[in-house]
Order: structure tokens, then sequence, then C-alpha cells
């Protein structure tokens, strides 16, 4: 799970630069509107307490997570929004899931299809390779945060799958439903992570190096520029080389 890591860290390094911050917050206010759907109480609605610490991770003004739970709840009128998901596959036939939230569609998916086209991948049908993915819990620490047997301990108590380490990052997983209790864990600990989410991992990597990575790279890039696209998911490995170079 190397190369997954490695790119996660990138992803994220990206995600904080102030050029990206005004298109970060508005995929995580959808996120919060369409939680709070189901009710405005983050107590008692989980999916809305994840998309609210997504938020307070961003550093999202408090009034601002407030005003998109009311347009969720319809206390400020309605704004409709439905997710989707897209399969298909990158350069080198590595798998990709995106997944959307739009209010329109139709004019996401046509825009999906294009970027995937025009930059050397295809859309592709319903379980092309969403079954090669499975929802996680996944937790990314910077390891002069903690060591390796404390992490270990926490993922013990918690019932956490696996903790590993990946260069200077210790990665955590676990089961969606052990996932606040592993953040809480963590959070009496004193440890804070860099990245804390519900992730798609798929089951095997694929490999892409030179040309295929950097296209690849560029591919994802311009997914995540997408103002309807939450998240993207894939199986690819970079070599190190690579990373450096990419990064």
């Amino acid at each position: 799970m190397a190369g997954h890591s490695h790119w996660a860290r990138i992803k994220r390094a990206k995600a904080v630069t102030d050029a990206r911050r005004g298109r970060q917050w508005s995929k995580l206010s959808r996120a919060i509107i369409l939680a709070a759907r189901n009710g405005p109480d983050p107590d008692a609605n989980l999916a809305l307490r994840y998309a609210i610490d997504a938020a307070r991770d961003a550093n999202m003004p408090r009034d601002t997570i407030e005003r998109n739970i009311k347009k969720g709840s319809g206390e400020l009128g309605a704004q409709q929004f439905e997710e989707l998901l897209y399969e298909g596959y990158g350069p080198g036939g590595a798998a990709i899931l995106v997944a959307a939230m739009t209010d329109n569609r139709h004019r996401t998916s046509g825009e999906v299809r294009n970027i995937l086209e025009n930059k050397g991948g295809n859309l592709g049908a319903t379980n092309c390779v969403a079954w090669m993915f499975t929802k996680r819990g996944q937790f990314l620490i910077a390891i002069d945060k903690t060591d390796e047997d404390t992490l270990t301990n926490i993922a013990i108590e918690t019932g956490a799958e696996d903790v590993k380490r990946d260069g200077d990052t210790f990665e955590v997983t676990c089961e969606p439903a052990v996932f606040e209790a592993v953040r809480q864990a963590l959070k009496n600990a004193n440890i804070s992570a860099d990245s804390a989410q519900i992730t798609m991992i798929p089951s095997t990597y694929i490999t892409l190096d030179g040309e295929k990575a950097e296209q690849m790279v560029k591919l994802i890039d311009a997914l995540d520029e997408h103002d309807d696209v939450q998240q993207v998911y894939s199986n690819f490995e970079l070599s190190q080389a690579d990373m450096d170079r990419l990064a």
C-alpha cells in the first residue's frame, strides 16, 4: 500500500494550499448539506458528524458550517444534491472511482466522461472496478507525532484493523463502524492525525511509471478540480523516483 499512502500525502499537501481552499470548502459544504437532509443533529447523524469534522479540519468557519446544516435540513430553503459514483480506468489500466455530488446529473456525467477520455482514461460500466474497493477508515499520522507501539495499542483497544509505516507516515486503517472510536482515542492520546477520513481502499494495486505515471497524476488532478467531484479513488502505485518527480 506504499504508493497509495504516498499519493494520499501528495493530495493532502495540495488540498491545504490557499489556491485550492475555496474549492475544498465548496466540496465540504455539499457534503454537509447532503448529510443534513437526514437530520441536523450530528450526535444522531453520523454522516453529518463526519462531514462537520472534515470541514473543521479544513478550517471552515463555524458560521459557514451552521449555514450549510440549515440549508440541508431545509431551514434556509431546500438545496438538492444527489450522490453519484462513476467507475472507469485510467492510463495503464488503473482502476478509478469518482464520487460526486451534483444538482444536475446529466451535466456532471458528461463532464466526468470528457475528463476521463481527454486524459487517457475511459468511463466503465457499473461495478467494473467498484468490486475491488472496500470502505475503510484511514488515519495518516506523521512519525514525529507518535510511535508504532502506541498506535498498535490504540488499534487493539479500539478494534482498528492495521497499523503500517510508510516512509515518514503511519497509516491506521479500521472498519467505518469504529472510525469515531479510533479518532477519539487518538485525540485522548494527544496524537494529531494529518488526515482522518472514510475512504475506499483497493484490494490490489497496479504500478505505473514514467509517462503513464505522469498521465495518471494529471487525470486525478483534473477530476479533483471539478466542482462536483468530492473524492477520487484509485489503485495505482508510483515508484519513489516518480513520486519525487511528480510531488
